[in-house]
């Protein structure tokens, strides 16, 4: 007796509300409110004309490379140097997230050298940071021992000895200036100031309205990011903000999807007021990205000239008239924290979940090579000749779909980050990739509903099934209603499409 196709039907709608339904029902939920914009971020007054003057840049200058002893490796560098006579200015790069190659920060090195800065960029450490670990306090140990190198020199003013530091630099370089006083100032350039889960988790928002993504696709990856128990995603810049008295220049692009820079600000100025520290300069570069520059390109207008100014007019420039000014930023939604996922969906029962269906998808295989081995035959009865083939097919699709869905998911999130940092043209390539994931998702639930069915239809018929073959049935079937199970709670399942 065959079930017949509306009941299969009903049935697969049926599990597919349930499914649906866990998605909404099991948390954490994650909708960050629009932002509501202080006043004085309505409209900015534009920068004062002495930031924004012709800089000259006078060649030739000097280059050196250096290596420096640090904790567990030695630290390799290049400075650079004006040979006007007398003592300088002098800055340290302190790089972002990644491997943090010098290199990147070669035009902006050479710039400022050239106008009477000496600069230091070195490359980041490889031991002790990584992508599951990573300790600012070490990383800022290393930027002070790039500090301490540069004070010995002849030709730098030890008085103004400072940082340079991007993105996650932001939260190294306020605890190396809350360590030392050799820290004369700090520059920071797309400086989160919150925690790394929550900016994190903004830039996923932001880049993914700019996107035209599906609502569900944020819902995915928020919960992904949920369940990753990185201790550094809690870090809180606050502390180390609050000890700061050097004077700080802090750069934020307009354009960049990766910062929430109005709330990074209230941050940064809500930090050093309790520091009692009133040295700051906050500037907002129009058409500027994360890098300060324009779409990956050349630099923003003004921003080597309102960088090489503030430098070398120091002390005179760490009180301006007015602290913030620029291009007016517009940020559309706070930079809400991710909830931590429950224990049955962090990331060591998302791993087990794959594990486990993993082995029931090969349970099968080996249970009949383990019979073969054994010189034992496999048991077959005439019934079973007749109906065992179909679903041993079924079940292979099934195998194959749920690895198919595994591979969509980390081939779709791949399509992510690389259109969210080009985003021309990726609507239609963002949408399809979410199309094919859901797709494949409600396929495996109708090969799961089909494959029970026909099993359950089979046995009805008189069939006999031999241990190896209920290995197989009971593998790939649990395997597929783990991997179901996790992907409802990962929203794929969920309405509207």
């Amino acid at each position: 007796m065959r079930t017949g196709r509306g009941t299969l039907s009903v049935a697969a709608g049926l599990m597919l509300v349930v499914l649906a339904s866990v998605g909404y029902v099991l948390p954490p939920a994650f909708d960050p409110p629009p932002l509501r914009a202080d006043q004085e971020f309505q409209a900015l007054p534009a920068q004062p004309p002495s930031e924004l003057r012709s800089v000259v840049a006078v060649d030739p200058i000097s280059r050196e490379e250096i290596s420096v002893p640090a904790q567990g490796q030695r630290l390799v560098g290049t400075v650079r140097a004006p040979l006007t006579p007398g003592r300088h200015p002098a800055l340290v790069f302190v790089s972002g997230s990644g491997n943090g190659s010098r290199t990147e920060f070669t035009p902006q090195a050479e710039f400022l050298a050239k106008a009477g800065v000496v600069t230091l960029a070195f490359d980041k450490r490889t031991v002790g940071y990584n992508f599951r670990d990573r300790d600012f306090s070490l990383l800022a140990d290393d930027a002070l021992r790039m500090v301490e190198h540069l004070a010995k020199r002849p030709d730098v003013d030890p008085a103004r000895i400072g940082l340079w530091a991007v993105s996650e630099g932001g939260w190294v370089a306020p605890i190396a200036a809350a360590k030392s006083s050799a820290v004369g100032f700090t520059v920071l350039v797309s400086s989160p100031n919150v925690s790394p889960l929550r900016q994190v988790a903004w830039a996923l928002n932001e880049q993914l309205l700019r996107l035209r993504a599906p609502i569900g696709v944020r819902d995915l990856l928020t919960r992904a990011m949920g369940g990753i128990g990185f201790d550094f995603l809690r870090h809180d810049a606050m502390p180390a903000l609050r000890r700061m008295r050097q004077p700080v220049l802090a750069l934020y692009g307009t354009t960049d999807p990766s910062i929430p820079f109005v709330e990074s600000t209230r941050a940064l100025t809500t930090a050093l007021a309790e520091a009692g520290n009133d040295g700051y300069t906050i500037r907002f570069m129009g058409r500027a990205d994360h890098a300060m520059r324009v779409n990956g390109g050349d630099f923003a207008p003004g921003y080597l000239e309102t960088l090489t100014n503030w430098i070398t007019g120091l002390p005179g420039t760490a009180r301006p008239e007015v602290r913030m000014a620029g291009t007016t930023p517009v940020q559309r939604f706070e930079a809400s924290d991710v909830p931590a996922a429950p224990w049955y969906a962090g990331g060591t029962m998302l791993g087990l979940t794959i594990c486990l269906a993993a082995v029931g998808y090969v349970a099968g295989p080996v249970a009949v090579m383990l019979v073969r081995l054994r010189g034992r035959p496999l048991a077959q009865v005439e019934a079973n000749t007749k109906l065992w083939p179909p679903i041993r097919r079924r079940l292979s699709r099934m195998a194959w779909t749920g690895l198919g869905l595994l591979l969509s998911v980390v081939a779709f999130i791949m399509v992510l980050v690389l259109f969210s940092v080009n985003q021309a043209g990726a609507w239609p390539a963002v949408l399809a990739g979410w199309l094919v994931v859901r797709g494949m998702a409600v396929l495996m639930l109708v090969q799961e509903v089909t494959a029970v069915a026909a099993v359950v239809a089979a046995l009805r018929e008189g069939m006999r099934l031999s241990r190896w073959q209920h290995v197989a049935i009971a593998g790939v079937l649990g395997g597929t209603g783990l991997l179901l199970v996790a992907a409802a709670y990962y929203g794929l399942f969920s309405f509207p499409w």
